[in-house]
């Protein structure tokens, strides 16, 4: 019970529909988002697979922003980063002899669908509060350290993330620029259904753990 009131469900569903969406912006071969471009250029440049650096520069963020903050590191974000990791290569292992497109309708739908995902994912897997993401704590120490509000905060990371997978040969391209648009677009179209229905299924809980005498 404590891990449904947690999201757990939400937190679970929310990142497998978000890593097809990004399995999908790698497909479209037009760009993916600033983390996930850093992310090819690395599996382009250093082999391993792009899941399993996720995994990798989470572990790096994680390590950062303890230093930043002079805290011990939040080990147990590295949960999200596991498990994002794992979806991302599975998605690609399924995906890699079915979506392969040439022509550029077939690119464009396929970058479209990997926004529209993306989005949904995210707005469903805000809903949890399982493990943090370590790019939304790094997010916040900026906000913290410089003072800025979170947009320009995040958008400067954004920015040394393009910088980065830039020498590394990236998956840099419209599709980058447009992730970064229309993703947080999408999150605010869903968030207000999805919350909706997480508190619909919290008070059903609530009714749960009544009848059975759990407080």
């Amino acid at each position: 019970m404590r891990l449904l009131r947690a999201g757990v469900h939400f937190y679970l569903v929310g990142l497998i529909i978000l890593t097809l969406g990004i399995a999908l912006s790698v497909q479209s071969t037009l760009g993916t988002s600033p983390f996930d471009a850093l992310l090819v250029g690395l599996y382009r440049t250093f082999g391993l697979s792009i899941g399993s650096w996720e995994i990798v520069v989470g572990f790096a963020m994680v390590l950062g922003n303890a230093l930043a903050e002079k805290k011990r590191p939040e080990y147990f974000a590295l949960i999200t980063s596991f498990v994002t990791g794992i979806g991302i290569d599975s998605w690609l292992f399924i995906l890699r002899h079915w979506i392969v497109p040439e022509m550029w309708i077939g690119q464009w739908m396929c970058l479209s669908f990997a926004i529209f995902f993306t989005g949904l994912g995210i707005a469903i897997y805000l809903q949890s509060n399982v493990a943090p993401n370590p790019m939304d704590r790094s997010m916040l120490i900026v906000s913290k350290l410089t003072g800025w509000n979170v947009t320009y905060s995040r958008a400067a990371i954004n920015v040394l993330l393009v910088i980065t997978a830039y020498f590394f040969h990236g998956a840099i391209g419209i599709g980058t620029l447009l992730n970064a648009i229309l993703t947080g677009m999408f999150i605010s179209l869903f968030l207000p259904y999805i919350q909706k229905f997480r508190k619909a299924s919290l008070e059903k809980l609530y009714v749960q753990e009544t009848k059975l005498g759990i407080k």
